[in-house]
């Protein structure tokens, strides 16, 4: 049994009565729903399910009938990779749809649909995606997803516009903020494992020993790099300028050739914009450097290497373009009210704020993609874009060239003006030998 749990504006999530699905079960808790039984069609007994949650926290199981099929995720009450001795409150169940909710509103056609959420179970029931193909994955088998840049970039511009204050008005924008504010124990993990744990031992740490073993005690001893992540944390911890989906990696997107759809926003949280943006850039460039380790002799894989960077490249600069169309077409949002700088003088010192916004912005997502990257091979929780390279040597060494490039981003966050500066980094750093 678990505890009930509270949350602002919420019933209570997980009561007396939850109990972790499983491929038998998870039929009973579908057939009294009237919308699973029409989108599933037939008797419940003839109802398939089978289990896929591969991810660190949840139970997802994928239920097909003769009509179609839908997806119920579960939250457990701990961290599903570790096991009971890392507890977990269930609520960032409700954080997840409450999340999704306002992303449909920003941007219905790139999430997925929401058919029913179960508070005492913690239980979100929602589209099945098919035939999509988890990004990661598909990066993995050297996938070319042609408007993945395009999608994310649009994902990323209307859902951090549409709840920032220069497109929600501030009332809303502080009952969300109040309400996700209580989404604590995730926002923590985020706050240890990525800006923390990496530069401190700490007993969730891991990474492939002994070939790392020295970078490792290195980036703990490095006053620069550490000033630079706690300069990250703490913009993450105060600036709460929009809805962040929070883990925005491309394990979180799911996608064929002509669709994309942004998944699993539990870690939702407000927080500085350009955080999700360096999320989605850092998964890119480990993908990048992981190709290496994926190459054959039949592909050696840079053709494909080139098509990530023009991915990475594509998404940024659609992005600056998608979020300053929105802002020059104004939203509901009290901050620069345009009727303050209708004249002349007033849109021409508005448009040069703009530019310099989005300058201001691409050097936090900088500085993200660097902690991001940092933390999935020296923190826990790694990638698979990595992980599946068996040959630890060969392993290592895409992770070393890695971690040089992660160094370089958040040390010199600020001294890079164009997205292809950093496409040129990545290109001269995976020529470069490795020790």
């Amino acid at each position: 049994m678990t505890e009930q749990t509270t949350i602002a504006g919420s019933r209570f999530v997980g009561g007396v009565d939850y109990k972790a699905l499983n491929e038998r079960s998870v039929i009973d808790f579908l057939s009294p729903l009237h919308n699973a039984s029409t989108l599933l069609g037939g008797a419940p007994s003839s109802w398939t399910v089978r289990e896929v949650g591969d991810g660190n926290l949840n139970l997802v199981f994928i239920v097909k009938g003769s009509n179609g099929g839908i997806v119920v995720k579960q939250a457990l009450p701990y961290v599903r990779m570790v096991g009971e001795s890392w507890p977990l409150p269930l609520d960032r169940a409700y954080f997840e749809h409450e999340a999704l909710k306002i992303q449909t509103l920003a941007a219905p056609h790139l999430v997925p649909k929401l058919y029913h959420f179960d508070t005492m179970q913690a239980a979100c029931v929602m589209e099945l995606l098919e035939p999509h193909l988890i990004v990661r994955k598909g990066l993995i088998k050297g996938i070319r997803y042609p408007k993945l840049a395009a999608d994310i970039a649009e994902f990323c511009a209307l859902t951090l516009f549409r709840t920032s204050d220069l497109g929600s008005p501030a009332s809303e924008k502080r009952e969300r903020q109040a309400r996700f504010s209580h989404n604590i124990t995730l926002s923590k993990i985020t706050e240890d494992l990525v800006f923390t744990d990496p530069y401190r031992l700490s007993d969730m740490n891991l990474w492939t020993t002994p070939q790392l073993d020295k970078i490792a005690a290195a980036f703990r001893a490095d006053a620069p790099l550490k000033l630079a992540a706690q300069e990250l944390k703490w913009m993450f911890l105060s600036r709460g300028e929009a809805l962040l989906h929070g883990d925005l990696h491309t394990g979180s997107i799911m996608a064929t050739e002509t669709n994309t759809r942004v998944i699993d926003p539990e870690f939702a949280v407000f927080g500085p914009m350009g955080f999700d943006l360096g999320a989605f850039m850092a998964n890119l460039l480990l993908a990048f450097f992981a190709q290496e380790g994926h190459a054959t002799e039949r592909d050696d894989r840079q053709s494909y290497r080139a098509w990530i960077l023009d991915t990475l490249e594509s998404f940024w600069t659609l992005f600056g373009q998608k979020f300053l169309a929105l802002w020059n077409k104004g939203g509901d949002g009290d901050a620069f009210l345009p009727p303050l700088f209708a004249d002349d003088t007033g849109e021409v010192a508005l448009e040069a704020y703009r530019h310099m916004t989005m300058a201001r912005l691409f050097h936090d997502a900088i500085g993200f993609t660097g902690a991001k990257m940092a933390r999935r091979i020296l923190g826990l929780a790694h990638v698979e874009d990595l992980e599946s390279i068996t040959d630890t040597d060969r392993r290592a060494k895409c992770e070393k060239r890695a971690l040089k490039m992660a160094r370089a981003l958040m040390v010199g966050r600020n001294s890079f003006s164009e997205i292809s500066e950093i496409r040129d980094i990545a290109e001269t750093i995976a020529k470069e030998p490795v020790a």
